[in-house]
């Protein structure tokens, strides 16, 4: 299987509508990070795009232990603020992908299932669908380095 790993790191999100590639831009830098870096063992890092989260999510593997969501959410915030949210706390309606299907029903089954399950949220500033606008917010793209703090920190 393509995702078969201890800890899976998905990037979710639409690079075509600025920060809703929030999520795409973050996996990015962690394969940055870790390219002169020793990666953490038994992790996979997945830029799961739009869709193909739906279909990631509705297969697990017995080899996952924890899985780690980055992505855009609307919550109480300034853009760029970031969180980390169990599938349980996620904004009701607020948090769906490009095809309106609800992603934390897949999440919460999953952490149902004994997998740790964490989303880290990024609130956008702007979401530009169904206009395509390419490239970050600045206080998205500023939000970058400290997501990827935290998610080195949930794999140590």
């Amino acid at each position: 299987m393509p995702y078969h790993a201890k800890n899976l790191v998905v990037g979710c999100g639409n690079i075509l509508f600025k920060d809703d590639g929030f999520g795409p831009y973050v996996i990015k830098a962690l394969e940055e990070y870790y390219q002169d870096k020793e990666m953490p063992e038994d992790t996979k890092f997945i830029d799961a795009g739009t869709s193909s989260t739906h279909f990631i999510f509705s297969l697990p593997d017995e080899y996952w232990e924890k899985i780690i969501v980055i992505d855009v959410v609307e919550y109480n915030a300034e853009p760029g603020d970031l969180r980390v949210f169990s599938p349980y706390e996620m904004p009701k309606g607020k948090y769906e992908n490009a095809h309106t299907w609800p992603v934390e029903e897949p999440l919460q089954a999953l952490a149902d299932d004994g997998y740790e399950v964490k989303i880290i949220g990024c609130k956008p500033a702007e979401i530009t669908a169904p206009d395509v606008e390419m490239g970050l917010s600045k206080p998205v793209e500023d939000a970058i380095p400290k997501a990827v703090e935290m998610i080195i920190k949930e794999l140590e």
